[in-house]
């Protein structure tokens, strides 16, 4: 599919919400993922989860202090949920990244930033060399807490808070195929409680 057919088919399916705005294309959808499989993906998260890292260190080490691991794609389980990401988005499944997992404990944080590699950042041909640059992100809630943790979108104006299942997603790119600097958010600190959640990522190319 095309990006614009990309995003008519998300369009169409039944009770996902648009934010009202030109700036950029995002999406919500309540009960995305079943409660169960959200549990169970949490501790496959907790099993293997590391110090998250960025792609352009920029001297701040406080500026993403959650913690991530890179989720088994042969597990049924996980590659289940692969697919129906793909599905519902209508995304070739050849353009997607390991789906990953993040966890946010009080205090921790990923400030303002974008899911896009820098194309003047120090590594850009390192990570957009083989399957270029990415086009969606795609992010699931597994968990509320029980303060703080929302992820908000600035330039847009639009906050989104964890629910259970709920998914999130957005296209990275304007219609012209530049990135977007309007996709700018920050995934802000769990004030109670623990937050869970699962990305995926696309690119422009094949990954892998």
């Amino acid at each position: 599919m095309s990006n614009a057919a990309n995003i008519k088919h998300m369009q169409d399916t039944s009770h996902i919400q648009q934010v009202p705005t030109p700036k950029a294309e995002v999406f919500a959808l309540r009960g995305f993922l079943d409660v169960d499989s959200c549990a169970k993906l949490i501790t496959k998260i907790d099993q293997d989860r590391r110090p998250s890292t960025i792609a352009d260190p920029n001297g701040d080490d406080y500026f993403r202090t959650s913690e991530t691991c890179d989720l088994d794609m042969t597990d049924p389980l996980v590659a289940a949920l692969d697919k129906k990401i793909c599905d519902f988005s209508g995304i070739d499944p050849r353009y997607g990244e390991t789906l990953q997992g993040q966890r946010y404990a009080v205090g921790q944080e990923f400030k303002a930033h974008t899911d896009y590699f820098e194309p003047n950042g120090m590594d850009y041909t390192k990570y957009c060399s083989v399957a270029g640059q990415r086009t969606w992100t795609f992010m699931i809630y597994l968990n509320e807490t029980e303060a703080g943790g929302a992820t908000r979108f600035k330039a847009l104006k639009k906050n989104f808070h964890p629910e259970t299942g709920k998914l999130i997603c957005w296209n990275n790119r304007r219609p012209d195929g530049s990135v977007n600097p309007s996709t700018i958010h920050h995934g802000m600190k769990v004030r109670r409680g623990v937050k869970y959640v699962i990305t995926k990522w696309f690119r422009e190319k094949p990954w892998g």
